[in-house]
């Protein structure tokens, strides 16, 4: 009997995210320390808690776009901390996270073969939302040599004729590093020269360290009608599990995502936009609380990694990641974290699950306590130095 392929080809160049392989790996190690998930090792501000409660009987769909006291909300966070004005009636959408919105802009933008620049390495959920869409990614190095930043000269080079979307995600995952206010201007003026679509994934923008300060890439000359600004409640309010996301754009785009998101997602779960709307709208002393603990845990990665032999560590200036070179390993960056997780009982993620620039590094997140970090950076130096042995 002749053999059914029963899946599509549009999965054939997928791969499962390295992320969550590492992190399903925990459960064969006993004991293990997890540096893997980007998720806040903390609660939701007890006035999320109680919204979200207060709301459990908001049990019917809402809007497409969401419910409107949040977008309204949400304009009004614009204004207020870009400066710009967006119509919460037609510019503005909630979204299944962060990542659902990146999936819908892709789907309702990119045309078959038209290319991508992807940052890389970069977020995992980029280039195979490009491969949904049907376009093609263009890797855009983010190198060390540059702290991580796009090079100007290599954007340049880049863009061709069929270049139609130019992905930036500042503060980044996986390095987290920043754009400087002439960085993102510069990069900003290269998408209008070029005409480019502009999805700007600022989801870390309040994590962020020392006199770095977030630029939103919409707020520059000529950029809010070419950019779709992606972010969330996850990682600003520890709110992973509600799944809330939203988008900022021109009302055409917003509608052309609208269109995607009424066949897929419908609307997001009814009382965890009351939860965001509460995070928004209430005091914001836990971020300011929550990213001064990152920040120690910060200092105390950055300074231990470096006492140890065969790694070199950037300090990042946002998110709560680091992202050490281990070339001096000499092994593929997935066999060293292997060797991490089964020797050491540390899980990391490696680099080359955020691209093929992404190897040579490993990514730690410390979003998770200062105890379990000390003893994580113990028992990955006396296994560093078990492997030079």
């Amino acid at each position: 009997m002749k053999k059914i392929d029963k899946k599509a080809l549009r999965l054939q160049r997928l791969k499962p995210s390295g992320i969550r392989r590492m992190f399903d790996s925990v459960r064969l190690v006993p004991d293990a320390i997890s540096l893997t998930l980007g998720e806040p090792d903390f609660s939701p501000p007890s006035h999320v808690l109680d919204a979200f409660s207060e709301a459990r009987g908001a049990s019917h769909y809402t809007p497409n776009l969401g419910i409107p006291e949040l977008r309204e909300a949400l304009a009004r966070k614009a204004k207020r901390e870009y400066g710009l004005s967006y119509d919460p009636n037609t510019e503005i959408i909630i979204t299944a996270g962060g990542t659902e919105a990146v999936f819908l802009a892709l789907l309702a933008i990119v045309n078959p073969e038209e290319e991508v620049l992807v940052p890389n390495p970069g977020f995992v959920c980029y280039e195979p939302s490009v491969y949904f869409a049907e376009g093609k990614p263009v890797a855009l190095p983010l190198r060390e040599e540059n702290d991580f930043k796009p090079s100007l000269e290599e954007v340049r080079s880049l863009i061709t004729e069929k270049s139609r979307v130019m992905i930036i995600n500042f503060p980044n995952n996986p390095t987290g590093s920043v754009l400087s206010y002439n960085e993102a201007s510069e990069l900003a003026k290269m998408a209008v020269e070029n005409d480019l679509i502009v999805i700007s994934d600022e989801v870390y923008e309040k994590i962020i360290y020392d006199d770095s300060k977030h630029y939103c890439l919409a707020a520059f000359p000529e950029m809010r009608e070419r950019t779709i600004v992606i972010n969330s409640f996850s990682k600003t309010y520890a709110m992973t599990g509600y799944r809330v996301g939203y988008a900022y754009g021109p009302t055409d785009l917003i509608n052309a995502m609208k269109l995607v998101h009424q066949y897929t997602i419908a609307c997001i779960n009814a009382p965890a936009q009351y939860a965001a709307l509460a995070a928004l709208e209430g005091p914001q002393d836990f971020v300011k609380e929550m990213v001064r603990e990152f920040d120690r845990r910060r200092r105390l990665l950055y300074s231990r990694l470096n006492e140890i032999e065969g790694f070199k560590a950037r300090l990042p200036k946002g998110a709560f990641y680091a992202f050490p070179n281990v070339e001096a390993f000499k092994m593929p960056s997935e066999k060293f974290c292997d060797q991490l997780l089964f020797r050491a009982r540390v899980a990391t993620v490696p680099g080359s699950a955020f691209g093929e620039y992404g190897e040579g590094y490993i990514r730690l997140s410390y979003a998770t306590s200062y105890d379990q970090l000390e003893k994580a950076l113990d028992r990955i130096e006396q296994t560093v130095k078990e492997l030079r042995i």
